[in-house]
């Protein structure tokens, strides 16, 4: 049975962004002949892939099934076609990555703005969340991850800060009030805002070390927010006075040299590896990809 590749370049692209509006959009196609490219697929297969409704498009289990094996297959087709791309004198095509948040705010604002000038003929797509995804079968190039959360038979690159620390911090108003902490047991007598990752897990105890101490605390609060895009939140009510907020130290600088918040136990503060680019060793490399990682390589050479 043969079926023509751009229909199904059009069911994966519809069932990802789930509609024909969206996928339009992202692609710069347009909805009538991504729905007439769907039709004829499923004519050609005989089997329904897409429930369509006026205000959404769920896939079918024939249509789950066929996706989680197209995805990667389309993948590797657009790797070997940007093979081309090695004989241009600059990389041009897409380039995808799946990033946590702390890393789209934290790493990639001082990377992406010079990278895509010196490479106008890359468009580059960053897709910010904290779930464990499988970036190729999400249909992404790379992903941004730390070491404990890399995925095995990954190739990682060192990519931003190469170390980072949690650190802990409340206002002032609310340290006067309820009293600075000494150690980090003292977190336990204290409001504590919390995270909570997407998959309804708790984030880790806070973790805490000096001198070869190692102190963990699971503390309480009034708030909990969503890893994630909620964590401004977070910052926000730690600013209101409602509690103590733990984050990434580079986030909270901006609001200690404003003195919106006040560091605490820093001499406690735990370091930590910073995060990785990782890609698939078992694929070519797209040219737009083999141009972002020979970029960040120089970039970190000039530091």
């Amino acid at each position: 049975m043969s079926v023509d590749l751009g229909d199904l370049s059009a069911f994966v692209a519809v069932a990802r962004a789930k509609g024909f509006r969206d996928a339009a959009r992202a692609g710069k196609a347009s909805a009538s002949g991504l729905s007439e490219a769907v039709r004829r697929l499923e004519a050609r297969l005989g089997v329904r892939l897409l429930n369509r409704t006026t205000r959404s498009v769920v896939l079918t289990e024939a249509g789950h099934g066929l996706l989680e094996r197209l995805g990667p297959a389309l993948s590797e087709v657009e790797s070997a076609l940007d093979v081309v791309n090695g004989f241009r004198e600059r990389p041009a095509g897409s380039l995808r990555l799946n990033v946590p948040v702390s890393a789209a705010r934290l790493v990639l604002p001082n990377i992406v703005p010079p990278f895509l000038a010196a490479y106008p003929g890359i468009r580059l797509e960053v897709i910010a969340e904290e779930s464990f995804v499988d970036v190729l079968a999400a249909g992404c190039d790379a992903g941004i991850r730390y070491e404990e959360r890399l995925e095995q038979d990954m190739i990682a690159v060192p990519i931003g800060p190469r170390v980072q620390r949690f650190a802990t911090a409340a206002s002032p108003a609310y340290l006067d009030r309820h009293g600075r902490p000494d150690h980090p047991v003292d977190l336990l007598r204290h409001a504590c805002l919390r995270g909570r990752f997407p998959s309804g897990a708790m984030m880790t105890p806070w973790e805490f070390e000096r001198e070869g101490e190692v102190v963990r605390v699971d503390p309480e609060g009034p708030l909990t927010v969503g890893i994630g895009g909620a964590v401004d939140l977070a910052v926000d009510a730690a600013i209101a006075g409602v509690g103590i907020v733990g984050l990434f130290e580079d986030w909270l600088r901006p609001y200690f040299s404003s003195g919106a918040l006040e560091p605490i136990l820093e001499p406690w503060w735990q370091a930590f590896t910073g995060p990785f680019l990782y890609y698939s060793g078992r694929r070519l490399v797209p040219a737009p990809l083999r141009a972002f990682i020979d970029f960040i390589r120089a970039s970190a050479d000039q530091r």
